[in-house]
């Protein structure tokens, strides 16, 4: 049997007419012993020698064929066009005939060595190449159809060949395009990227035997061990399964694996399935991508996409399979993650440090970062089981108790709207702890607001503006907070109608994040600032409340009354003022703000601005089941505090009444059927039943001066809503008031900064590892507000020490100098790994700086608000104002392969650093502090990657 003919294509030809460039001046007839491929095109043109030629390729297999073409050749083509014959007839039997008119007289052979060195436009082969028939023959029909393949100018070289040939027969440059050289980079991620393309594990799969062999060995040569295992998936037709399979075999990290999870795994697997070894570091690789490739899905939904696609068939393969068992500790799979979360809500329900170590198990899975509102939902469970598991609180004062709720109790109420939520996914088992969390923190809640509603009604029968009996009451706001404000700058006064402590708390925390510093009136020795909170006017309606706070005095009426009084009392102060209600603060096309309110901006005039978003959503249900609210959620908001910011105005953001929200009522009916009903949440006559209060005094501006109000909030005279005001509970009654400065500038006389450390309660934030998290008492008292934990000074300190050291105190144990060798900060920036990594970093902070945001944070207890960062930076000498751009560049220092060490939490409102995982990541050898042994968390991490 006669061996079979080389193949020929289109390039080989190329090359073979470029070699003969010479001869084919005067001949235009090649002959080449072969075959032309099929499907490869029968006309196309060259250039020859500066010429365009066009070339006619036939394939013939006799004599007389060969002969019929060239005769052919001769009476229809051009003088110009070239004929290539292919054929298996030797020179003998075509005769001189033939051969006197073909190139060189005879039929050319094909030499795949000098095809190769042609095409890449190269001087000398690599001699291993010689030996590889394979690799020539590849090359050979392999090179691209647009642009050929690379020019070398030198030695082609085995690597660079083989190179060029696989990012061509997989496809990868589709995939992942080329670098700045030119070049596609060979490595696990770019392959395991490439097998979840839609065609390219199929192209593998349809190459020759021994091409696909010599590929799979270099490429595990080059790009790693996980590339064989990944390669045969592709040669089985798993290829587009590679991803999911990998992140499965984290079922057999555990060396007690059952023998049913090993054969299940190995009926996905098929004949493929590799040993355990192999599994293992095919299973690491992948979960390396992925881990990146969710760092990206954060910012991008095609990326989101294609996590999301890849996660989603792993779970379905592990319901196939029944590997749910060995696979609920899993970091990725989805269902691992729904696994935990339930796990996280019903320890939580069990105890606080049972819930909180749940919780560390969760924020460790790597879909957290995608899953904002499930970690919200649990997060919001450990944090009211630890406020349920702590001080019993109590009312004594309602000046007490308004700042009791500011500062502790709205914050509550803000977690009880997350809990009322529920599951995002509507897990039955998830949704059913959230419930009862939920029922005790109502429950307290409500005992709070009937303590409070009959202190109030005691309160009000003799409570003034001049005697407010210790109180900040809403009709003093503009004389007691705005108007010592505006010695320097004129203030920009936002009332928000409706505004909630809940709803303050969460505004509050994305101000600091925009660059914003809150600021309050200096305490007296020994007290600790805290939250301005006033009382609301009675019944807390927008009609009398607000009007009250912005004429500076009890009233009621509407937009006419707010402005004339407005203008009057800055008047009276010898001020020019300006108020702008809805039409007036939009701008025209273009213009975000009105052109009247921005020219009022930048004259010395004190601006009021009204914004009733929330208070219409209420109305209307705009916001949903929404549990939180944000700038830019209200309207105009965002855009007048950057006006107030370019113009260098303090703002002061206040309510005029609070507000309770509807839940679970299902009727638009009433829930209280009564007499005298003027509003949803007061009315007149009768007397006061059970969850209601009467309330009569100078305050009391409607009814004739007594009113009957509801302090539960599941009492309404009117048809359901999203949510109403009016009656006399705490979220009602509670006017929260934030005032703002510019991050950076300084505070006026007699004002200090509340860092978010002060303003939040301890049982909100994130308990210090290994230290006692019994929460500050919140007691109400008349003359000690409830304010958050802190640390005790060693003496009584007097007003201005007590302002710095409030402005400070979270990095009060790294101001004293520079780390000291002890520290840990100290230690990693010391560190090889930190040397390794700064050199991929360019403009790295100085080494003292990362050490000081490292022991600031330990400190701290892991986690620290930006704020309180950068003071924490500001001691090293170094001011960071831009310390969002500054903690993204130590995390590219200090998340070593993608692993979370630092980022921020809590929707970008604090910043937390994972202590564990940085020892583990640049101290592997480290030894802590109380013993010999690593933590049960990096013993457990160095369990996954084993």
């Amino acid at each position: 049997m006669a061996p079979a003919l080389p193949r020929v294509g289109r390039r080989t030809v190329e090359a073979l007419l470029a070699a003969n460039a010479e001869d084919l001046r005067a001949r235009s007839l090649v002959l080449v012993h072969g075959q032309y491929a099929s499907g490869a095109p029968p006309r196309f043109t060259v250039t020859l020698d500066g010429e365009a030629r066009r070339v006619h390729v036939r394939d013939e297999a006799s004599v007389l064929g060969v002969v019929a073409a060239l005769h052919e050749h001769r009476s229809a083509g051009a003088s110009s066009d070239v004929l290539v014959v292919t054929t298996g007839v030797d020179d003998e039997q075509l005769g001189w005939d033939v051969r006197g008119r073909a190139v060189r007289r005879k039929t050319l052979t094909v030499e795949n060595a000098e095809v190769v060195l042609q095409r890449f436009g190269a001087t000398a082969l690599d001699p291993r190449m010689y030996r590889e028939r394979w690799l020539l023959e590849a090359l050979v029909e392999a090179e691209p159809a647009e642009g050929g393949w690379p020019r070398v100018g030198g030695v082609l070289t085995r690597d660079a060949a083989l190179r060029a040939l696989a990012a061509e027969r997989l496809g990868l440059r589709a995939v992942h395009g080329s670098g700045q050289d030119g070049q596609v980079t060979l490595d696990a991620d770019t392959l395991l990227a490439w097998s979840h393309s839609p065609a390219g594990p199929r192209r593998f799969a349809e190459l020759g035997s021994t091409e696909r062999a010599e590929l799979k060995k270099w490429l595990a040569e080059v790009a790693g061990p996980a590339v064989p295992v990944l390669l045969s998936l592709a040669e089985a037709g798993l290829g587009h399964d590679a991803l999911a399979l990998g992140l499965l075999g984290a079922a057999l990290r555990n060396p007690g694996a059952q023998p049913d999870t090993v054969l299940a795994l190995g009926g996905l697997f098929g004949q493929v399935m590799p040993r355990r070894s192999e599994l293992a570091v095919f299973t690491d690789a992948v979960e390396g991508t992925l881990t990146r490739w969710i760092a990206d899905a954060r910012t991008s939904q095609d990326a989101r996409r294609r996590v999301v696609a890849v996660l989603d068939r792993a779970d379905e393969l592990v319901g196939k399979a029944g590997l749910a068992q060995g696979l609920t500790a899993s970091r990725f799979l989805p269902f691992s993650f729904t696994a935990q979360l339930r796990r996280t809500v019903a320890e939580a329900r069990r105890s606080p440090a049972a819930g909180e170590a749940a919780l560390a198990d969760l924020l460790g899975h790597a879909l957290a970062g995608l899953r904002p509102d499930h970690i919200q939902a649990a997060e919001t469970a450990v944090r009211v089981a630890r406020r349920l598991s702590g001080h019993e609180s109590a009312v004594t004062s309602v000046a007490a108790a308004v700042r009791a709720h500011v500062s502790d109790w709205g914050w509550l109420d803000r977690a009880i709207t997350v809990l009322w939520a529920g599951d995002p996914d509507g897990d039955l088992e998830t949704g059913r702890d959230l419930r009862a969390l939920y029922e005790q923190a109502r429950d307290l809640r409500q005992r709070l607001d009937q303590e409070f509603a009959r202190r109030l009604a005691a309160w009000a029968a003799h409570a003034t503006a001049q005697h407010p009996d210790g109180c900040l009451v809403v009709e003093n706001v503009l004389d007691t907070v705005v108007r010592p404000l505006s010695g320097q700058a004129a203030p920009l006064l936002l009332v928000l109608d409706g505004m909630s402590s809940a709803v303050a708390a969460q505004l509050g925390e994305e101000a600091e994040r925009d660059g914003w510093r809150e600021i309050v009136p200096r305490p007296e020795a020994g007290e600790a600032p805290a939250r301005l909170a006033a009382v609301s006017m009675l019944p807390s309606i927008t009609r009398v409340s607000r009007a009250s706070l912005l004429t500076g005095e009890a009233a009621s009426g509407g937009q006419s009354t707010e402005t004339s009084g407005f203008t009057a009392f800055w008047k009276r102060r010898r001020k020019a003022a300006a108020l702008f209600h809805k039409a007036a603060i939009g701008g025209e096309a273009g213009h975000a703000l009105s052109h009247e309110l921005m020219t009022a901006l930048s004259s010395d005039a004190v601006v009021g601005v009204v914004l009733n978003t929330i208070d219409e959503a209420l109305d209307d249900g705009r916001h949903g089941r929404g549990t939180t609210w944000s700038l830019a959620d209200v309207t105009h908001l965002r855009e007048l505090l950057a006006a107030a910011r370019s113009y260098g105005r303090p703002v002061v953001i206040v309510a005029d009444h609070g507000h309770v929200l509807e839940r679970g009522s299902r009727s638009d009916a009433p829930t209280a059927a009564a007499d005298g009903a003027e509003s949803a949440r007061w009315r007149t006559g009768g007397s006061a039943g059970e969850g209601e209060i009467a309330v009569h005094g100078p305050r009391v501006r409607e009814g004739g001066g007594t009113v009957i109000l509801p302090w539960r909030e599941d009492i309404r005279y009117t048809g359901r809503r999203a949510g109403y005001h009016g009656g006399a509970s705490l979220a009602e009654v509670t006017v929260p008031v934030l005032v703002l400065l510019p991050a950076g500038e300084e505070a006026p006389k007699d004002w200090v900064p509340l860092p978010r450390e002060l303003s939040t309660p301890s049982w909100w934030r994130t308990p210090v590892t290994g230290a006692g998290n019994a929460p500050a008492s919140t007691a109400a008292t008349a003359d000690q507000p409830a304010v958050s934990e802190q640390p005790s000074p060693a003496r009584p300190t007097a007003p201005s020490e007590s302002a710095k050291a409030a402005e400070s105190r979270p990095s009060a144990r790294t101001e004293a100098g520079p780390p000291v060798a002890e520290s840990l900060g100290s230690t990693v920036v010391s560190s090889e790994v930190y040397a390794a990594q700064k050199e991929y970093v360019r403009k790295a902070p100085e080494a003292k700086v990362v050490a000081a945001v490292i022991d600031a944070l330990v400190t701290a207890g892991g986690t620290m608000s930006p704020a309180a960062l950068a003071a924490a930076i500001s001691a090293t000498g170094r001011v960071r104002r831009n310390i969002e751009g500054f903690v993204a560049t130590v995390q590219r220092l200090l998340n070593v392969e993608g692993y979370p060490v630092l980022g921020f939490i809590d929707g970008g409102h604090a910043v937390k650093l994972d202590v564990p995982l940085l020892r583990e990541q640049f101290l592997p050898n480290s030894q802590d502090d109380g013993g010999n042994e690593k933590t049960d968390e990096v013993s457990s991490r160095e369990e996954e990657k084993a």
